[in-house]
């Protein structure tokens, strides 16, 4: 069971590491909204077909209802979002950026859960956080006038993603994950249908190149089917605080990926920008684990 269960978390690290780069090369002569509509519509392929073999039902009661627009809340909007930054910034970025969302969840948590989220512990995590955004939006000045542009959608989507989280735990429906993520692309599947035809006409792109291609199946059969399960099979067999420690190593991996293997640039600015994020989520982990061990939540 240790085996597998270490196997699962490198598994997932690994794919939360290639995601970003992934987004991106599957846009290259495709279009961001194709390429997303193409990896939702197979990764929800899968899904059924999973669902099937499993004997797996997808309720259909209000609070499943509720859950499954919640997810794709997340699943239109923030990868939506996401796809469209990802013409802009350099990949690493995308991972950097969603590492902030602990953060937001907690706030959210704290604001409409209940939550005892908050402390001067978190806080000074959550002030460091805003001080790395601020560098990361400095680097962007050194880069383009679109890495801006790029930066705020990123940051939109992980806004996006913490409150679809909040609100799906505010529901509270008791539904596995397969059920829940395929609910969710169910909804978000025709929106990326009808977004890709306003947008560009429902045309398939005439100059998709194999590396798009190949990224958009990855993300669809991998990414979107493989890592949602191997992830839900992580957080059901080890301590929540081990899995958030996911948040700290992708994110450096996801930006010295993308300077190996894609040349993006990586500045000082850069650097001094992601430390201070990464340190954030370090003391904010350190916070949450005394916490947990004195018995709060």
């Amino acid at each position: 069971m240790k085996i597998r269960l270490g196997l699962a978390y490198i598994g997932v690290v690994l794919i939360w590491t290639t995601t970003p780069l992934a987004i991106q090369w599957s846009s290259v002569g495709a279009g961001f909204v194709f390429a997303a509509a193409a990896r939702m519509s197979i990764g929800l392929s899968c899904l059924l077909l999973l669902c099937l073999l499993a004997r797996q039902r997808i309720p259909l009661n209000r609070p499943a209802l509720a859950s499954y627009f919640a997810v794709a809340v997340q699943l239109y909007g923030s990868m939506l979002a996401t796809y469209w930054s990802a013409q802009f910034v350099p990949s690493g970025w995308i991972s950097v950026i969603f590492g902030l969302s602990p953060f937001m969840t907690a706030f959210m948590a704290a604001a409409y859960l209940k939550e005892r989220s908050l402390g001067w512990g978190k806080l000074f995590a959550y002030s460091l956080g805003v001080c790395g955004l601020m560098v990361m939006f400095n680097s962007a000045l050194e880069l383009h006038e679109q890495a801006i542009a790029g930066l705020v959608g990123v940051l939109v989507a992980t806004f996006i993603h913490a409150a679809s989280a909040v609100w799906v735990k505010q529901i509270d429906a008791g539904l596995g994950a397969l059920p829940l993520v395929t609910g969710g692309l169910l909804i978000a599947v025709p929106l990326y249908l009808l977004t890709w035809h306003g947008l560009e006409e429902m045309v398939l792109p005439p100059d998709i190149s194999p590396k798009a291609l190949y990224s958009i199946l990855y993300l669809g059969v991998i990414a979107t089917t493989l890592g949602f399960a191997l992830y839900y099979f992580v957080l059901n067999n080890m301590q929540a605080t081990n899995v958030a420690m996911m948040n700290l190593l992708t994110p450096v991996m996801s930006l010295f990926l993308g300077y190996s293997v894609n040349q993006e640039p990586i500045t000082p600015t850069t650097l001094a920008g992601t430390a201070l994020i990464m340190l954030a989520l370090l003391i904010y982990e350190t916070v949450n684990r005394r916490q947990a061990r004195n018995g709060c939540s």
